[in-house]
């Protein structure tokens, strides 16, 4: 899989053929256009979206596709991690069929992480496989998960636990809908930003760090080149690993003490404010490892509550904590592959972390 861009699109290849362009735009007017390209006319369109979502966005993008409202459906759910489930692709899935959807017709997810998650998974599964487009509306989609092709839902409050690898016809990104984001949300996709400096790009930490009013004030330029640049660094660990068997699981720096504090915390957390504090913990083991000095890791901590992130966890029990982790579904013979830092910059994937590290790390950010 190669990236290649230019203005502000970014052309992915797949296997040696173009798959998807990723579109960064201000506003939904050339969707249409973008559909066209793909020469998907005469094509039935699902619009999977949450409510928050479709109270604010639904109207406009099918404005902006001004499709005949025979070809063009829609399916609103709830709001929340709470709907990532079985249970409501069941819903998408009656609703498909219902209305007699095929091979030809098209998915078009309109929301955040959860949203494309879910109705990705719907189209990997649907006869097979349908095609669909990922039209991000939150930092943390446009950032991270709505490239690479990563699908999934949760299964008895697990992350993902049931998901496939299977890849957008077209990703469109409108950043002005991030002036609509709580800025709690909008935190929350700052810390997958920040981790995308912290495993792979020193430069762009640092820049990250230097333009804090501007990405804070979500100044337009700043915003744009801030996704370009972790759109790249998502491209480059994923390229050459599409379904994580090699490097791409460096993308979950963060994650093994995140997820477990989102389940334990019954998602009343976000995602990324639980991968902030597992951020932290990841990086005392890379501070106590000697890999990174103590003034870097206080930086760490500075620099994610600055971008308004927690690094700290309350009413959690450690050993808690840690037997979760050990349900994660990135255990390897019974070992946890654990990211971490090799230095500010640079992560490695490791299976010789041990309890009693975990546990040091973990009793960091709930006695801090």
């Amino acid at each position: 899989m190669q990236f290649f861009m230019y203005q502000d699109k970014i052309i992915v290849n797949y296997e040696g053929r173009p798959a998807y362009s990723i579109i960064i735009d201000k506003d939904f007017s050339n969707l249409k256009e973008e559909l066209s390209r793909l020469k998907l006319e005469n094509r039935r369109y699902m619009i999977i979206t949450d409510s928050n979502v479709a109270s604010l966005y639904l109207k406009e993008c099918l404005d902006a596709l001004s499709i005949d409202s025979n070809e063009l459906s829609s399916f609103i759910f709830d709001s929340g991690e709470g709907s990532k489930n079985l249970d409501t692709v069941y819903k998408v899935y009656s609703k498909l069929i219902e209305e007699k959807f095929d091979r030809n017709d098209i998915i078009i997810a309109l929301g955040g992480g959860v949203t494309g998650d879910l109705a990705g998974f719907v189209a990997s599964t649907y006869l097979r496989g349908i095609d669909f487009i990922q039209v991000p509306t939150t930092l943390l989609a446009m950032s991270d998960s709505s490239i690479g092709g990563k699908t999934g839902v949760d299964f008895m409050a697990y992350k993902n636990m049931i998901g496939a690898f299977h890849q957008p016809k077209l990703v469109y990104m409108n950043l002005s809908t991030l002036k609509s984001l709580p800025e709690r949300e909008f935190n929350s996709g700052m810390s997958e930003i920040l981790k995308h400096g912290l495993i792979k790009d020193y430069d762009y930490y640092k820049w990250l760090c230097n333009n804090l009013d501007g990405i804070r004030n979500q100044e337009y330029e700043i915003l744009k080149e801030m996704i370009i640049r972790s759109c790249h660094i998502k491209k480059n660990i994923v390229e050459d690993d599409p379904k994580e068997k090699g490097d791409r699981a460096l993308l979950n720096f963060g994650h093994t003490i995140g997820h477990a504090i989102e389940k334990l915390m019954d998602f009343k957390l976000l995602h990324g404010e639980c991968v902030s504090i597992g951020m932290v913990a990841a990086s005392y083991i890379s501070y106590k490892r000697g890999n990174i000095a103590r003034d870097e890791f206080d930086n760490i901590i500075f620099w994610s509550k600055a971008f308004g992130l927690p690094v700290t966890i309350k009413d959690l029990s450690a050993k808690d904590i840690y037997r979760v982790t050990r349900l994660d579904k990135k255990m390897q013979s019974d070992k946890i592959k654990f990211v971490y830092l090799k230095s500010i910059g640079t992560a490695i994937t490791d299976t010789s972390v041990t309890e009693d590290e975990m546990m040091e790390a973990i009793k960091y950010i709930l006695e801090r």
